[in-house]
């Protein structure tokens, strides 16, 4: 998972998108990247490194990124070392010059890789998804240069790229002198939003993963793209669309749980009260499981920061005081998008410090968006144990993980799931809580609001057929050396 975001029809674009990208800093904190492209010079400005937004672009960086068309990443890597030679985004020389970003995963790796290596001769460089992207969305305009480059043949070549490539992903990319395009994969996986500015009797767009990117930079969220659609501004700014796929959206219902920020929206469900309302229904959950068990409670507390709006709700619904138990360090990344166990467990300590005074004697109703490895959960149950809870219960507004997710959240590994095979009163013993409540599938629908997700990771329904065995043996072939590393991007 990833924030990628587009800018064109504005002056010194690539610096604009600064702004843009602390807004998406959440979903990215390995490396950064920009991309700007000068119409008058003809001439493209790369920039990107390991690190922080803060540390990728000082003023010097961004003051090289001329011109009025622009795109930029921000980088979440899952497994294996971080190198610069992986990092978005990308452009290739030829056809006619062409840079791409995207959020997402390809889950054909190998067998679009044997296509562009042994029947397009082409070879690969880095052990990025998005090099195999690029490299087919290059091989369809190449295959069209007869028909000139435009609108139609931009559209035609992604259309082949949806076709074969299979996975979940956002793409926004540049061709030199022409403009900007976007599209997603046929069932709209993985978010990307639109916005615009008037300029004159035209517009200025904005292409991003999140919506909080338009109000950091003016701009005026327009709509999102649908499942299989490509757009294409030209560079007198004029917008063409076109219908790629057919197929209906499985939206991924992880943003809402965790990873958008509560500033966004997508497919009109705005983030922020979708966690309210995951709040209300867990309450309604809590309640009657709690009422079974002839449980009390005495306090409400949230695992910062994600669960923090359900947390509130809950305890309003239930009528029980809320307190802050847990203080969050903020110069700690975020413990679940760490690569190594170790280091995670070891960022969890840092990460959450007790506050002892709330915690000591009380009945504590834990709420946390998600329980995925456990990891992070068990040490906040020990945390709070050490610090005086005489009980400990715990409620996830999501149902349980089960399957691993291999279209661009990191848990590929069904194994290192603290919920698989196992029931919920197995996984209660092992993080060591006093009761444990899940939020039903059908109540988290409700409470999205969509019934068409996808939640393959909760009920094993994959929009995009894959084998777990042949995903994690090309993940582990390729981790060794000159394949894909980046599985989760």
């Amino acid at each position: 998972m990833c924030g990628v975001v587009g800018l064109i029809g504005e002056k010194q674009a690539g610096e604009k998108l600064y702004p843009a990208l602390y807004a998406l800093q959440h979903r990215g904190q390995d490396a950064a990247g920009i991309l700007s492209y000068d119409f008058e010079r003809t001439e493209y400005h790369l920039e990107k490194d390991l690190g922080l937004v803060s540390q990728v672009f000082p003023a010097d960086r961004l003051a090289k990124l001329r011109g009025t068309m622009a795109l930029g990443h921000t980088r979440y890597s899952t497994i294996g070392t971080v190198v610069k030679e992986d990092l978005q985004p990308l452009v290739f020389s030829y056809p006619s010059g062409i840079g791409m970003a995207h959020n997402g995963n390809v889950t054909n790796y190998n067998e679009i890789l044997e296509f562009v290596r042994n029947r397009r001769s082409r070879w690969t460089f880095t052990r990025n998804d998005l090099e195999i992207l690029l490299h087919m969305m290059s091989i369809g305009v190449s295959d069209r240069m007869s028909q000139g480059i435009s609108g139609t043949t931009l559209a035609e070549a992604a259309r082949d790229v949806v076709t074969k490539v299979k996975g979940a992903y956002s793409v926004v990319g540049m061709m030199a002198d022409q403009g900007m395009f976007a599209f997603t994969d046929s069932q709209g996986i993985r978010p990307l939003l639109i916005g615009r500015k008037s300029v004159g009797e035209k517009y200025s767009y904005c292409f991003a993963s999140e919506k909080q990117v338009f109000f950091a930079l003016g701009y005026e969220y327009w709509r999102d793209l649908k499942p299989g659609e490509f757009i294409f501004v030209d560079r007198d700014l004029n917008l063409q669309s076109y219908a790629l796929s057919e197929k209906s959206a499985r939206p991924c219902m992880f943003e809402w749980i965790y990873f958008a920020g509560a500033e966004t929206e997508w497919h009109g469900r705005p983030v922020y009260e979708v966690r309210l309302r995951l709040g209300e229904i867990l309450a309604e959950e809590s309640r009657r499981i709690l009422a079974a068990k002839n449980l009390d409670v005495d306090v409400v507390a949230p695992v910062p920061d994600t669960s923090r709006a359900a947390a509130l709700r809950l305890a309003e619904v239930l009528g029980t005081p809320y307190r802050e138990v847990l203080m969050k360090n903020r110069y700690v990344q975020r413990s679940f998008i760490v690569n190594e166990p170790e280091l995670r467990r070891a960022m969890v300590n840092l990460k959450l410090m007790p506050v002892e005074s709330e915690i000591r004697g009380k009945k504590i109703l834990l709420v946390d968006d998600s329980i995925v490895r456990g990891t992070t959960s068990a040490r906040i149950i020990q945390l709070l144990r050490e610090a005086g809870a005489e009980k400990v219960y715990l409620a996830s507004t999501c149902p349980p993980i089960r399957n691993p997710c291999f279209y661009g959240i990191d848990f590929p590994e069904g194994e290192s799931l603290v919920a698989h095979k196992k029931t919920e009163d197995q996984v209660a013993d092992l993080l060591g809580v006093d009761a444990l409540i899940y939020l039903p599938l059908t109540r988290l629908k409700e409470a999205i609001g969509l019934q068409s997700l996808c939640s393959a990771c909760l009920d094993g329904d994959y929009p995009v057929p894959v084998s777990e065995k042949d995903f994690l043996e090309v993940r582990a072939r390729n981790i060794g050396g000159g394949g894909k590393n980046e599985v989760n991007v």
